[in-house]
């Protein structure tokens, strides 16, 4: 070992180079300049991973759409995965141990006991809210940006979003490029109002992050987001915590048309009439989905209109 290495690092298997993570809350993996920790191979995608530092001490690692994927100890990352001190890392071709001797307890209780941990098995047409939330533009932003601003400015957005999306009572969260999906499980029919409730103030408190990200870092425009919520049955579990099903599809196509349809957030007709009254004030358009024959109805409002309709204070 490193003797300057005293806290949480990568390493490679060979022992060559360590990578400390001391310095910061999250560490893009990739082959692009400005990595902070950089794999020279082509198997590796330029924005590859991130490895994140909660507040509660642990680490994890989030793949971020690489195209030949991250895995944690041979398993394949759909989820964040909290590492544990001698957890083998794959990005490609590359190899990585992680090393973390003081590794907090806070991990081990979210593998072991936590409510939204994945699970093997695979619960069948389980009432869920999805959530798909999507930075806007953001092709043409990260042309604009280097690779260490464009690696920082996502390893913060993703931080942000998913810890507002736990706080709020998401079971899980999945990260696809530029976006995120956040799962809320209804395991109480009696409670469902109150649940979608949780994951619009989650959608609310990840607009305020997006801004505060967009105000800490130097970049040419202010991040903008839109967000596609349904509720409705899925398939959910398995050892990546996947959600499938139509209205899992339903959440991303409703997210895709607030682009078109001028919306900041947009609500299917199934979450619409689970929310309880007095209602905050959508508006109702109709809108033709990719996928889907029939125009679809689309719920719309502004962030502004949500928080003042669920009783937050405005930003």
């Amino acid at each position: 070992m490193n003797p300057a290495l005293s806290g949480a690092y990568l390493a490679r298997e060979d022992g060559a180079r360590f990578y400390p993570l001391a310095n910061g809350q999250s560490w893009a993996v990739g082959r692009g300049d400005g990595c902070p920790i950089p794999l020279d191979s082509r198997s590796v995608s330029r924005l590859d991973a991130l490895i994140q530092r909660r507040d509660c001490g642990d680490y994890s690692v989030v793949d971020l759409g690489s195209l030949n994927g991250s895995f944690v100890n041979g398993k394949r990352v759909g989820f964040p995965v909290v590492l544990g001190d001698g957890d083998t890392l794959a990005f490609g071709e590359c190899r990585l141990v992680f090393r973390c001797a003081m590794r907090g307890s806070a991990a081990a209780a979210l593998e072991t006991g936590s409510r939204g941990a994945p699970t093997a098995a695979m619960h069948t047409q389980t009432l869920t809210t999805i959530v798909v939330v999507d930075i806007r533009d953001f092709t043409p932003l990260a042309r604009t940006l280097s690779e260490d601003l464009l690696s920082q400015t996502v390893g913060t957005w993703f931080l942000r979003v998913g810890q507002a999306a736990q706080r709020q009572g998401s079971w899980a969260q999945r990260y696809f490029g530029d976006a995120m999906m956040a799962v809320w499980v209804h395991d109480d029919a009696t409670r469902a109002a109150a649940v979608l409730a949780g994951a619009l103030r989650a959608v609310c408190d990840i607009e305020a992050a997006t801004q505060e990200v967009s105000r800490a870092l130097p970049l040419p425009a202010p991040l903008r987001i839109g967000a596609g919520i349904n509720t409705g049955p899925a398939i959910v579990g398995g050892s990546d915590y996947t959600a499938l099903g139509d209205a899992v599809n339903m959440a991303f196509r409703l997210q895709e048309a607030t682009k078109t349809l001028g919306l900041d957030v947009a609500l299917g007709s199934p979450s619409f009439e689970t929310l309880a009254q007095p209602r905050p004030a959508f508006t109702l358009r109709w809108a033709l989905l990719k996928g889907y024959q029939n125009p679809s109805a689309a719920w719309g409002i502004s962030f502004a209109d949500l928080r003042r309709g669920l009783g937050m204070p405005p930003l």
